[in-house]
C-alpha cells in the first residue's frame, strides 16, 4: 500500500518560480499522479534567500508545512502538536541544472507510465515521488521525509526496510563502489546500523573504512526520514537566532541571510561518532559555528540510524553532458518502476532513423530526421530531413530551426532553445557548448566545443574581449561567465544560426562574426536568472498535445489497441480538450471508414466526459434529443463528414455545464451506434432467401427453441469488437425443464392486419398483451426496444413482408402479396433479463416462422445474421452468440473474424458418449429474481472497448483464447488445463 501524505511541500530557489511550480503539483494532483488520496495541503515554497542551502530550506518548509497546518486545524499560531500525525514530504529541487532550464527536478525522462489513469510527461520529479510512495516510505510512522531531487534514485519494489520500535532520525543509502565514493559523500555506521559519521569526498583510506562485507560502501542519496519527535525539536529552532534566518519569518523580521547544510549541518550533530567540539569547529563563521550548537543542543539526543538498500542506485545528476546524455540513453535497472523507452512521448515519422542506443522525449519530429546512437532529443518540433551524431543534446528547438540545422551537421554538442524574460520583455536565446567541455575550469585549461579555447578563437576570430571584461580575472574566465550568446540585435532578428557558425570552419565563419559581435550577448551564468521556467513548462504541455493530436491519429488511423482516454484526461486537466476534440473530428469526417470514425465518435463522447469531471449524472441515457437529429439523419444516409461537422457544431452548444457534456457525450454514442449499425448491416449480405409454398389460411407455423449457455468467450460476438478483434464463442443449447423455453407461431388471417400477441410462457399461456397495426404509422416505433411489439415490428420490416418507409399503406402491401394479413403469437418461460439470450432467440424464431409463413425459406446461416440486421434496426446493438446458441443444436463454436463485412461461421463440437448427459445432470438454473439488461451491459462493453482500456483488450484476447480450451474441454470431456491461467470476463448476463 502507498505512502499517503498530508502535505508534499517543493522547495525552489528565489526567482519568481513559485506559481509555475504550484501548478505544476496541482496538475499532478489533477492527472492522479499523487495516488488516489492525494495530500490536502501541495505546497511550493520558495527559499527566503538566494544561498540558503538544503538545511536552511528544510527547515523553512517544515515552518511553513507546520504553519499550514495550524491554520488548518484553527491554532492562530504554528504549534509542533500538528506534526505528531502528519506524514510531510519536502523535495528540494535545489541549483540550477545546465541541461534543464526548469531544474534537475522537472528534468523529463525517456519514459512512459502504460498504467497512469492521465498520460503526461514523466519528470524526474514524478519517478521520485513514485519511489517514495509506492517504495521507500511504505511502513513508516508518522514524521517529515526530506528528498533531494538533484539524482536519479532507482529502489526495488521491497527495499525491506524494518520499522519496528523506530525512534530518531534514520538516512537511506544505496550501495556503489568506492571509486564512485572518492567525489560524494558515504556513511560510516556501525554493526547495528547507527550513524557515525559523513564523509564527503574523503581519503582511500576514510572511504575503505566505511566498506561492507560486499566491498561496495553505503553513498548519501539525499533522502532522511525525521521521526515526529526529532521534526518536533528541529521546527521548535526556527525561532532561535541565528536559526531563525533560515525562515521566511527571519526574512521578514529582519535577520541576517545565512547558509546551512541538511548532511552536514543538521543530520551530522547526530553521528555518534562525532563530537561537540569536532562538529562545532566545522562551522566556518561565527554565525554558522552559533547555528551548529543549538542544533546539537535540539537533536544530539535522537539516534541516527542508516538503512542501505541493496540492489538500488543511485546517479547524481552532474555538470557533465556525457553524464547527462549516458542517462538519457541507457536503461535503468530491473529495480526501476517506469518503462523507459527509445520514443516516449514522442512522434516520429520515421522511427526506423532512430539507432539503438537512443532517446526522444517529447519530441515532433517529421520527414526524415536521423539520430545516431549516443544522442538524446527533448522537447523539440523539428522537420527533415537532419541528421544529428553521436553525443549531441537537442533540447527546446522549434520547426523555424529546422532550416539551419539541415545545413549544420551535429556531433558532440549540446544545442538548447531557452525562454527568457529581461525585464517583462519575452525572448528566446539559444546556446551551443561541447559535450567535453566543463562550464567552470579555466578558459587556458579548459575547452569550448571540445577543442582548446585557443584553437577556437584562432577558427572563428572570436576573442578574449569579445567574452570577457579586461578586468575580469584569469581564473574567473571559464565557459559559465563567457558572453557566447546573442540575446538581442539593433537591427535584425536573431536565430539558431546566430550560434550555430559557432561550429563553422574559418572561411564561413567570417561572414558571421560581425553580426556576432553587433548582438547584445549574454553569458551562461547571466542567462539564468533570466530563465523564464513557467514559458518554459508552457512550451513543452503545448508540444507534448501537438504530438498527442498526432497519436490520437495514428493510434485511430492505424486501427491500433491503444487507450486515448489516458491522453483525453490530460487535455482535460490541462486545457488542451478544444485541441483534441478538432483532432478527433478531422480524423472522423476524413477517415473514409465507419469503423474508424465511429471509433473516434467515441473518443469525443470520452472528452466530454472528462470535461464534466464526474458531474451531470450518468454516461448511459437517451439519445435521441431533436436538436441532434439532423446530424444523425445526415451519418444514418450515409454523409459521415457533414454529419461529424454537424455534430461538431451543434457539441459548441452543449458544453456549459455537467449536465449538457454529459447530455451531449451520451448523444456521440448514440452517432457512433450508428456507424456500428451501418458496419454490422454488412452482414446482409450472408442472408439468402428463397421461395417456399405459401401456406393456407389459418395454417399455424411454430417454431420452438432452447435456451443458451456460453461456456465461454462471450462478449466476443459484440460489435464492434467481433469484427475489429475477431469473436469466437463456444455456446452449448439446453432445455428447461425439459422443454425449449423460447417460442413463436405465424399463421395468415383474411384481414390485412398485423396481430401481435405475446404468451404467458407457454403456447397454451392466455394472451398477457395484445397489438393490432392496420397503418404503417404503427410500425414506426419498430426501433425503440421498449415500444409495444417492437421486436415483432422489426421482424416485419427485416423479413421484408412489409416495406417501411413506404407510399403503400399496409392493407394495400399485406392483400397485394399474402391476400391478407399475418398473426404471431410469443412465448418465453424464460424471465426477461435472464441472460439466457432470450431476446435474441426469440427473434429468430420470430424470423424463422415468419419467412415460413409468408412463403419464404431462410437456412440458420441466414437467420443468425438475419437477427444481426434485426437488432441493428432495433437499436438494442447485440452480438450473435445467442442466435448462435439458441438456433443451433448442440454444443458448438461460432466465429467472426476481424474484418467487414461480417460473417459468423458456426462449426459443431463433436463430443464423447455419455457427455451430453453428464453435462446435463450437473446444470441447475437458478432464478435469483435480478434482471440484467443486455443493453446496459453492452453500453459498458462497447465503451470501454472504444476506449482500448486495457483490461478490455486483455479480457477480448483471453475471451477468444479461452473459446479453443472450452472447445478442448468439451471434445475430451476433460478439464485438466482447459482454461489459461488469468483469463478473465466482463460482465455477463447469466
Amino acid at each position: 500500500m502507498a505512502a499517503e501524505w498530508s502535505v508534499l511541500v517543493l522547495t525552489c530557489q528565489r526567482g519568481g518560480c513559485v506559481p509555475a511550480f504550484q501548478r505544476e503539483l496541482q496538475a499532478r494532483r489533477l492527472r492522479g499522479g499523487l495516488g488516489p488520496r492525494p495530500p490536502a495541503l501541495l505546497l511550493a515554497v520558495e527559499d527566503p534567500w538566494a544561498r540558503l542551502g538544503s538545511g536552511g530550506a528544510t527547515l523553512n518548509a517544515l515552518l511553513v508545512a507546520a504553519e499550514h497546518l495550524s491554520a488548518r486545524a484553527g491554532c492562530t499560531v504554528v504549534t509542533s502538536d500538528v506534526l505528531r500525525e502528519a506524514r510531510i514530504l519536502v523535495l528540494h529541487t535545489g541549483r540550477d541544472f545546465s541541461f534543464d532550464d526548469c531544474g534537475r527536478a522537472f528534468t523529463c525522462l525517456p519514459a512512459e507510465e502504460p498504467g497512469a489513469p492521465a498520460e503526461a510527461l514523466v519528470c524526474n520529479l514524478d519517478s521520485l515521488l513514485g519511489t517514495m510512495a509506492q517504495r521507500l516510505c511504505v511502513g513508516s510512522p508518522p514524521g517529515v521525509w526530506v528528498c533531494s531531487t538533484d539524482m536519479l534514485l532507482t529502489v526495488p519494489s521491497a527495499p525491506g526496510i524494518d520499522w519496528d520500535g523506530f525512534q530518531g532520525v534514520r538516512v537511506i543509502a544505496v550501495p556503489g563502489s568506492q571509486a564512485y565514493a572518492r567525489n560524494h559523500g558515504v556513511y560510516l555506521a556501525d554493526e547495528q546500523g547507527l550513524v557515525c559519521d559523513i564523509i564527503y569526498k574523503g581519503t582511500e583510506a576514510q572511504i575503505q573504512q566505511c566498506a561492507r562485507p560486499d566491498g561496495t560502501v553505503p553513498l548519501v542519496c539525499g533522502v532522511v526520514f525525521f521521526s515526529s519527535d526529532a521534526a518536533e525539536q528541529l521546527l521548535a529552532t526556527h525561532v532561535i537566532p541565528p536559526l531563525d534566518a533560515c525562515t521566511y519569518m527571519g526574512l521578514d523580521s529582519g535577520a541576517p541571510p545565512m547558509q546551512l547544510s541538511l548532511f552536514f549541518d543538521i543530520v551530522l550533530c547526530m553521528a555518534r561518532g562525532v563530537t561537540e567540539e569536532e562538529f562545532l569547529k566545522g562551522g566556518g563563521d561565527a554565525s554558522v559555528r552559533s547555528a551548529r550548537s543549538v542544533l546539537w543542543t535540539a537533536l544530539r539526543a535522537f539516534p541516527l540510524s542508516m538503512a542501505c538498500i541493496p540492489d538500488a542506485s543511485y546517479d547524481y545528476m552532474t555538470t557533465s553532458a556525457s553524464d547527462h546524455i549516458c542517462s538519457l540513453t541507457r536503461l535503468p535497472g530491473s529495480a526501476s518502476h517506469l518503462r523507459f523507452c527509445k520514443t516516449a512521448h514522442s512522434h516520429v515519422d520515421q522511427p526506423c532513423l532512430l539507432e539503438d542506443g537512443s532517446s526522444v522525449t517529447n519530441c515532433l519530429l517529421e520527414g526524415a530526421v536521423r539520430l545516431a546512437a549516443g544522442s538524446a532529443i527533448q522537447h523539440c518540433h523539428l522537420q527533415g530531413p537532419l541528421e544529428i551524431g553521436p553525443g549531441c543534446l537537442l533540447s527546446g528547438l522549434t520547426a523555424d530551426a529546422s532550416p539551419a540545422l539541415q545545413r549544420c551537421p551535429l556531433r558532440d554538442v549540446v544545442l538548447q532553445g531557452h525562454h527568457l524574460r529581461l525585464c517583462d520583455l519575452p525572448c528566446r536565446v539559444f546556446t551551443l557548448t561541447g559535450r567535453l567541455d566543463d562550464w567552470q575550469s579555466p578558459a587556458a585549461e579548459a575547452t569550448y566545443l571540445n577543442v582548446p579555447w585557443a584553437e577556437f578563437f584562432r577558427r572563428t576570430g572570436v576573442r578574449e574581449g569579445d567574452l570577457w571584461d579586461a578586468e575580469t580575472p584569469w581564473s574567473s574566465r571559464c565557459l559559465l561567465s563567457a558572453r557566447l550568446f546573442p540575446v538581442l540585435h539593433a537591427c535584425e532578428a536573431l536565430g539558431l544560426e546566430d550560434v550555430l557558425w559557432l561550429l563553422a570552419p574559418a572561411a564561413v565563419a567570417g561572414e558571421r562574426l560581425a553580426r556576432w559581435r553587433a548582438a547584445w550577448r549574454m553569458s551562461w551564468q547571466e542567462l539564468l536568472p533570466c530563465l523564464d521556467k513557467a514559458a518554459e513548462l508552457g512550451a513543452r504541455r503545448a508540444l507534448f498535445f501537438l504530438q498527442g493530436q498526432r497519436k490520437v491519429r495514428r493510434v485511430l488511423l492505424g486501427r491500433q489497441d491503444r487507450s486515448l482516454l489516458p491522453l483525453a484526461r490530460s487535455a482535460v486537466h490541462e486545457g488542451y480538450h478544444q485541441a483534441m476534440l478538432d483532432m478527433l473530428d478531422e480524423v472522423a469526417a476524413t477517415a473514409g471508414d465507419a469503423g474508424i470514425a465511429a471509433r473516434a465518435l467515441a473518443c469525443i463522447a470520452e472528452v466530454l466526459g472528462c470535461m464534466a469531471q464526474g458531474e451531470g449524472g450518468l454516461r448511459s441515457g437517451p439519445a435521441a434529443n431533436r436538436e441532434w437529429a439532423s446530424a444523425f439523419r445526415r451519418l444514418e444516409s450515409g454523409d459521415v463528414a457533414g454529419g461529424v461537422r454537424e455534430l461538431a457544431a451543434k457539441r459548441q452548444k452543449w458544453m456549459s455545464s455537467p449536465a449538457l457534456l454529459v447530455r451531449a457525450a451520451r448523444h456521440y454514442e448514440g452517432a457512433e451506434q450508428i456507424l456500428v449499425r451501418q458496419a454490422v448491416m454488412s452482414s446482409c449480405q450472408f442472408v439468402t432467401v428463397g421461395q417456399a409454398e405459401l401456406p393456407p389460411l389459418g395454417c399455424w407455423v411454430q417454431v420452438a427453441c432452447p435456451a443458451r449457455l456460453d461456456l465461454s468467450g462471450g462478449w466476443s460476438d459484440t460489435p464492434p469488437i467481433t469484427y475489429e478483434h475477431g469473436g469466437a464463442v463456444v455456446d452449448v443449447a439446453v432445455l428447461v425443464d425439459g422443454c425449449r423455453p423460447i417460442g413463436a407461431r405465424v399463421r395468415r388471417i383474411s384481414e390485412p392486419e398485423l396481430r401481435l400477441v405475446s404468451l404467458g410462457g407457454t403456447p397454451r399461456g392466455e394472451a398477457v398483451a395484445e397489438l393490432v397495426c392496420r397503418e404503417l404509422e404503427h410500425l414506426q416505433d419498430y426501433c425503440q426496444p421498449h415500444a409495444p411489439g417492437a421486436l415483432l415490428k422489426a421482424a416485419f420490416i427485416c423479413t421484408q413482408v412489409v416495406q417501411f418507409p413506404s407510399q403503400k399503406p399496409l392493407r394495400a402491401q399485406l392483400l397485394e402479396s399474402f391476400g391478407g394479413g399475418f398473426e404471431v403469437h410469443t412465448w418465453s418461460k424464460l424471465p426477461h433479463g435472464s441472460g439466457l439470450g432470450t431476446s435474441s432467440i426469440l427473434a429468430g424464431a420470430v424470423m424463422a416462422s415468419l419467412y415460413r409463413a409468408a412463403g419464404k425459406a431462410a437456412s440458420t446461416e441466414s437467420l443468425i445474421h438475419a437477427v444481426l440486421h434485426l437488432e441493428q434496426r432495433l437499436t438494442t446493438g447485440g452480438g450473435w452468440q445467442d442466435q448462435v446458441g439458441g438456433l443451433v443444436p448442440g454444443i458448438k463454436i461460432g466465429r467472426s473474424k476481424a474484418q467487414l463485412p461480417l460473417r459468423v461461421e458456426v462449426e459443431e463440437i463433436p463430443v464423447p458418449d455419455g457427455f451430453t448427459q453428464t453435462l446435463s445432470d450437473h446444470l441447475l438454473l437458478v432464478y435469483t429474481g435480478k434482471t440484467r439488461l443486455a443493453r446496459n451491459l453492452l453500453q459498458d462493453v462497447v465503451r470501454s472497448w472504444y476506449a482500448r482500456l486495457p483490461s478490455a483488450v486483455q479480457n477480448a484476447d483471453a475471451l477468444v483464447t479461452c473459446r479453443l480450451s472450452a472447445s478442448v474441454w468439451t471434445t475430451t470431456g476433460s478439464r485438466r488445463n482447459a482454461w489459461p491461467q488469468g483469463a478473465s470476463r466482463w460482465p455477463s448476463g447469466t
